[in-house]
C-alpha cells in the first residue's frame, strides 16, 4: 500500500506521460495537478473506486451521493482516515445527484450505480461539462448507446467506461502477443461471464452465506436491483467484461467494428431451483418466472472478418471463468486450462504448452513497471490500472482509452442479444456508432509503457 501511494504521489509531481490516442479531442490540454472528483454511488463498487482515489496525492474528492445512509456513513469513515478535505454529501432523493453536478469543485464523476441509472446520469454528467467514469455495462438499450455517443459529440465532455479487466495482467500480455503477431492474423474469439451469482442475486443480508432468496424490496446490495433484470429480460445483460478485451484485440471502433449478432438462450431453471433447494417449494419467490435463460449464447460477426462467441452463465453452479479464447492463423490462448499453442513454437506439435511461461514472456510493460504499485487495488490490481488511466486522461482532459464508442458498441450486446432471442436467433445488425469513422481511427497504444 505505501509503495503504492508513493509511487503515485511520485508520478503526480514528476508527471506520468499517457499512452492515448485520442480519436476526438476538443479545446485544449489543461493539465491539473490535483484532479477534483465527485462520486456518484458508493455501493461496493463505489467504494473501491474511492479507496483508490483516496490513495493519491493528484486527486481530492469532493462530493459523494447515495440514496443509502448506511453506504454515506461508510464512505465517510473511509476519507475520515485519509487527508483528503471533507466532502459535500448528496442523497436526499433519487435525483440529488444533478445538485451535485451543478457544484463547479468538480473536474470528474465516477458513477457507480445499478444499471438503469447509468446512462441518464452519465448524460447529465456529461452536459454538465465533468469528465465522465462510468461503470460496467454502460447503457440498457440502443437508444442509450446513441445517448452516450450524441451527447459526447455535442458537448465536448468526454466518457470513459471502466472496464478494469481491459488491464487484467494476462489479458494484458495476450495482447502483447496479438500486437507483436505471435498468433498470426486474427481470426476467432472467445469470450463471457460466467460467475455463479445466485448467492448474490438472492441475498437478504440475514441467512447464512449464500443461503437467502429474496431480492427486491427485501434484498440487499445487488439483489435489490440485479436481479429485476433476471426476472425481466432474456438478453446478455453483463457482456463487457469479456468483449472489452476482446474489442481492444481486434481493434473494433479504430480499423473495424462489429457487424451482426446472432443470440440463443437455454431455458431457465437454475434460479428457481435454488430458491427451492434453500427456502422451499412454498417460498413466494419459489412461483417467481425467471424470464432470462440461464445460458445465453452469441455469435458476433466483425467487418474484418472475425467471429466471436460471447456467454452469459450466472445462474448455475459453476467455477468464475470469462472464458477467454484467443484464435490465429499461427495459434491460439485458452485461459480455461491456462493453455496455448503456437504453430512450429510451443514443445511438441499439437499439444499444449502452459501457458505461464508465455505470458511472463509477453508480460506487459504496464505490469512490469507497475504491477507492485497496483496491490491491494482490487481485483487482483485491474482496479489501479483502470482508476490510473481515467485520473490521468481527466487531468489532461483529452479522449480516454476506452471511450464513449466503445461503451456503446459494447453495450449495445445487451439489447441486440434480447431482440435476435426474442425472434428465434434472427441476426441483428449493430448501430455504427461512429459514423463511419471506424475506417480511418487509430487503434489507440496499448503497448507503451505507460498510462
Amino acid at each position: 500500500m505505501n509503495s503504492r501511494r508513493n509511487f503515485i504521489k511520485k508520478s503526480a509531481i514528476v508527471g506520468a506521460g499517457i499512452s492515448v490516442l485520442p480519436n476526438l479531442t476538443y479545446g485544449f490540454s489543461t493539465k491539473k495537478d490535483k484532479l477534483k472528483v465527485a462520486l456518484i454511488g458508493v455501493g461496493l463498487r463505489g467504494t473501491n473506486h474511492l479507496t483508490n482515489l483516496l490513495q493519491r496525492e493528484d486527486v481530492v474528492v469532493t462530493a459523494i451521493c447515495d440514496v443509502d445512509p448506511v453506504r454515506i456513513k461508510i464512505a465517510e469513515e473511509h476519507i475520515k482516515k485519509h487527508k483528503n478535505p471533507k466532502v459535500q454529501v448528496f442523497g436526499k432523493d433519487d435525483y440529488d445527484y444533478k445538485n451535485l453536478l451543478e457544484l463547479k469543485e468538480i473536474d470528474a464523476v465516477i458513477i457507480a450505480t445499478p444499471w438503469l441509472w447509468h446512462t441518464r446520469m452519465a448524460v447529465d454528467s456529461m452536459k454538465a461539462g465533468k469528465y465522465t467514469g462510468l461503470e460496467v455495462s454502460a447503457a440498457n438499450t440502443l437508444e442509450e448507446c446513441w445517448d452516450l455517443v450524441n451527447v459526447h459529440e455535442e458537448t465536448g465532455s468526454h466518457l470513459m467506461i471502466l472496464e478494469n479487466v481491459n488491464y487484467r495482467r494476462d489479458v494484458l500480455a495476450v495482447l502483447n502477443m496479438v500486437k507483436q503477431n505471435v498468433f498470426g492474423e486474427m481470426i476467432h474469439f472467445r469470450c463471457g461471464y460466467q460467475h455463479d451469482l445466485r448467492f448474490v442475486m438472492l441475498n437478504d443480508g440475514k441467512s447464512a452465506y449464500g443461503k437467502g432468496v429474496e431480492f427486491g424490496d427485501k434484498g440487499i446490495s445487488e439483489a435489490a436491483w440485479r436481479t429485476q433484470h433476471s426476472v425481466l429480460r432474456n438478453a446478455d445483460v453483463y457482456p463487457t467484461h469479456g468483449v472489452g478485451p476482446i474489442a481492444v484485440m481486434c481493434n473494433v471502433n479504430k480499423g473495424n467494428r462489429m457487424v451482426s449478432l446472432t443470440s440463443h438462450a437455454t431455458k431457465s431453471r437454475g434460479m428457481h431451483n435454488y430458491i427451492v433447494e434453500n427456502g422451499g417449494e412454498n417460498h413466494p419467490n419459489a412461483k417467481v418466472n425467471f424470464k432470462m435463460g440461464d445460458v445465453i449464447t452469441s455469435t458476433i460477426e466483425t467487418a474484418n472478418g472475425e467471429t466471436i462467441i460471447v456467454t452469459h452463465d450466472v445462474h448455475l453452479p459453476r467455477p468464475y471463468s470469462l472464458g477467454f479464447r484467443v484464435q490465429g492463423t499461427k495459434g491460439l490462448w485458452e485461459k480455461d486450462g491456462d493453455r496455448i499453442y503456437i504453430e512450429g513454437q510451443s514443445k511438441k506439435p499439437h499439444e499444449w504448452d502452459d501457458s505461464k511461461e508465455w505470458l511472463e514472456k509477453y508480460d506487459h510493460p504496464l505490469w512490469k513497471k507497475y504491477g507492485e504499485h497496483a496491490l491491494g487495488a482490487g481485483h487482483g490490481g485491474m482496479d489501479f490500472f483502470v482508476i490510473n488511466a481515467f485520473v490521468e486522461s481527466a487531468k489532461e482532459n483529452i479522449a480516454p482509452p476506452m471511450d464513449a464508442y466503445d461503451a456503446a458498441a459494447w453495450s449495445a450486446i445487451t439489447p441486440l442479444s434480447e431482440l435476435s432471442i426474442e425472434n428465434n436467433g434472427e441476426p441483428q445488425d449493430f448501430p455504427d456508432f461512429t459514423r463511419g469513422n471506424w475506417i480511418k481511427n487509430k487503434p489507440y497504444n496499448w503497448m507503451k509503457g505507460t498510462f
